[in-house]
């Protein structure tokens, strides 16, 4: 059930600028199958994390930024964590997939199909401790990546009915209580990343027939579309200051892109690249 962005083209980076802002994980093909990178976030100093004939992607950093968990096909599909070198790879769990760090680092929400129908888990950082959220009623399951809120209290997730439809987007508790639905616009709603402060949900949505990065304000439930390109625009992740949005662009050919939080100031970062996982900001240890 390995969910992926199809294949990507070209290579190179892009963008210019200070490379403060921490690093940017990726998913690229450019090296012939799909693996894990890391580049500044200026689009400098790529550097690849995995080297597998499998494919490797979604990567997902630790609150701490010191570790990567993404999704890999190799031995089964499943959950992958490794420390933000690439290194101390081991697998985390099988059929599970879109893995989302809580912010205090002690649990990984998912999507799994592992209960005969696709539904938001949790697990504990090591791979136990796994725990079905949200238990969809029939005829509905569960679509794409869950993203935590950064007090840790909330999920957010899209759901869906099992043979079409619209897919929106819900809340609930981190218990996987008191779910209620967010949006009710036509079209499908996925990749959701919540902003630092907890005020916003970046997402994409083909409400306007091509995908597009929108922004639901949770303060009035406000909605903003902030990209408007003939181009599939999906993926946003948030800098750690949530000053800036990061994106994936493009279908067959994708490239990732970053921008203002208002939806200014686009411009290319790298080709050959999508889905792409903003750095949380360091934190001291304990």
């Amino acid at each position: 059930m390995l969910l992926l962005s199809g294949s990507v083209g070209g290579e190179g980076a892009v963008g210019g600028g200070s490379a403060a802002g921490g690093e940017i994980a990726f998913s690229s093909s450019r090296g012939a199958n799909w693996d894990i990178y890391v580049m500044d976030a200026n689009g400098s100093g790529v550097r690849r994390l995995t080297r597998n004939p499998a494919e490797d992607d979604r990567p997902a950093w630790s609150a701490d930024g010191r570790k990567i968990a993404f999704v890999s096909g190799r031995a089964g599909d499943g959950i992958y964590l490794m420390k933000a070198d690439g290194s101390g790879l081991r697998r985390l769990l099988r059929d599970a997939a879109f893995p989302a760090w809580s912010p205090d680092g002690k649990e990984i929400a998912f999507l799994s199909d592992r209960g005969g129908n696709y539904d938001i888990y949790v697990m504990g950082a090591n791979g136990g401790s796994v725990r079905d959220l949200t238990r969809n009623p029939a005829g509905y399951q569960a679509i794409g990546r869950p993203a935590w809120s950064p007090d840790g209290s909330k999920l957010a997730f899209d759901r869906g009915r099992l043979h079409g439809g619209d897919e929106h987007i819900y809340l609930m508790n981190a218990d996987g209580s008191g779910q209620r639905e967010l949006t009710r616009t036509a079209g499908t709603s996925r990749d959701l990343a919540w902003s630092p402060r907890g005020g916003a949900i970046a997402y994409a949505s083909d409400l306007r027939g091509n995908f597009d990065i929108y922004l639901l304000t949770l303060d009035g439930h406000f909605v903003r579309r902030l990209t408007s390109r003939q181009a599939e625009d999906t993926a946003p992740t948030w800098s750690p200051d949530g000053r800036r949005i990061a994106f994936s662009r493009g279908s067959s050919v994708t490239a990732i892109y970053v921008m203002n939080a208002d939806g200014s100031g686009q411009r290319k970062l790298m080709n050959a690249a999508t889905n792409p996982a903003w750095q949380p900001a360091a934190r001291p240890r304990r």
